[in-house]
């Protein structure tokens, strides 16, 4: 394991669980933020990670960038091979199904974020370079009736 993963995973369970001790998560937005936990395709293992998330009206929606890197993140590739998600926003948590957006829903949305989130130009610029586009996901409640 390099020193930057060692360091993500300890700043991660770190964020974790100061989001979930309800208080201030140092060094980020707690209200930008939300927890989800996916299932390893390879190890069957629940899987938590914090990330940045943007409402679309009534979405929630996070962005597979990371940081524009030649593939996509775990969690990403985690959920196209198991789409049950349980998500932690907004002092609420629940069961869920997690959807990439496709088509014209994709290019809109992906047109609207880069206006909220200028950095994300550049994350798709790097992603570009290894033919790789930048995933947006949809998490929404699963219908448990």
């Amino acid at each position: 394991m390099s020193v930057d993963t060692a360091d993500v995973r300890t700043t991660n369970r770190r964020v974790i669980e100061q989001f979930r001790a309800g208080g201030e998560v140092e060094g980020m937005h707690r209200e930008r933020l939300v927890l989800l936990t996916t299932t390893g395709r390879r190890s069957g293992k629940r899987r938590t990670v914090p990330m940045m998330y943007h409402r679309d009206g009534d979405r929630l929606l996070v962005v597979a960038s990371n940081m524009g890197a030649a593939k996509h993140p775990g969690w990403y590739l985690n959920l196209i091979a198991d789409s049950r998600v349980k998500v932690e926003v907004d002092g609420a948590t629940f069961d869920g199904e997690a959807l990439p957006l496709l088509g014209a829903d994709y290019v809109r949305t992906w047109t609207e974020l880069e206006k909220h989130y200028p950095f994300l130009v550049d994350h798709q610029a790097k992603a570009r370079k290894a033919k790789r586009v930048i995933p947006i996901v949809e998490l929404s409640e699963e219908d448990l009736g």
